[in-house]
């Protein structure tokens, strides 16, 4: 295998060549092409169009990884390395052309997550990251510059308290997370892309972030992200080995354990 950076770097070019194809066909996209896979969970003929790009481009990059894809288009055996792709993350602002929505590309051994590229299609931002190495975000053909979390304090964070898809089960803790600091920070957004929602916690845009029921495809390379921007990345629980989960807890470190507290109900 390549060093993780050269290694990194390639998959940004992936990561950006599945953007341009689905920046392409968001440009005569009908609704009418949309499949329903649960209840308000979409899924279209460019979801898996930028999967079979990027699984092919993947699998020719480093042939001895497997796959653990959102649309199952590849699969993994016993391989020790395992790709984590999310061909299109925040389909239903896709569908609806509003921002964001990206691309989210990991590489996995066992617990180690070794790199983490999400390009963010609208504002054509591609953020990245491998272990050990810090985490950055290059805009357009500009320079890549460092990444680093937010300061801020609970009063004055912006959260990112998103919606899943399991409505029924999240609804009672979303209403809760609402009341719990709703007047008690800066102000509380939805965005639709648990990708973006990490990046830009790595940023410094967002200060924190939470949310249950998503895939290891929604969130791995994004965390890798937040993790080397200097935040700090657990499950709802509190721990870090949060992998194989199914909830995330992404903050600028300062304000962990407020939300840590609050999604503890």
């Amino acid at each position: 295998m390549q060093n993780l950076e050269t290694l990194t770097r390639l998959v940004c070019d992936i990561a950006r060549e599945a953007g341009s194809y689905i920046r392409k066909e968001r440009e005569g996209f009908s609704v009418e092409k949309v499949e329903r896979k649960h209840a308000h969970d979409y899924v279209s003929y460019v979801d898996k169009g930028s999967e079979r790009l990027i699984v092919e481009r993947l699998g020719a990059l480093l042939p001895e990884a497997g796959f653990i894809t959102e649309e199952g288009l590849a699969t993994h055996r016993d391989e020790q390395l395992l790709w984590v792709v999310d061909p299109l993350d925040g389909t239903t602002n896709f569908i609806h052309g509003f921002a964001p929505y990206a691309v989210s590309i990991a590489l996995i051994q066992g617990e180690r997550i070794l790199l983490g590229v999400v390009y963010e299609i609208c504002a054509d931002e591609c953020f990245y990251a491998w272990q050990g190495g810090g985490a950055y975000v290059k805009k357009g053909q500009g320079p890549s510059e460092p990444l680093h979390v937010g300061r801020s304090s609970i009063g004055d964070a912006l959260l990112c308290l998103q919606l899943p898809y399991n409505s029924d089960a999240y609804k009672p803790v979303i209403q809760h997370l609402i009341d719990h600091f709703y007047g008690r920070v800066a102000s509380i957004r939805m965005i639709g892309s648990a990708a973006m929602a990490l990046c830009y916690v790595a940023a410094g845009r967002l200060d924190g972030y939470a949310e249950r029921y998503i895939g290891q495809w929604d969130f791995m390379a994004g965390a890798l992200i937040v993790s080397e921007a200097g935040g700090r990345v657990t499950d709802y629980a509190g721990a870090a080995t949060f992998l194989r989960g199914n909830s995330i807890v992404a903050t600028n470190g300062i304000i962990h354990p407020d939300l840590l507290e609050a999604v503890a109900l």
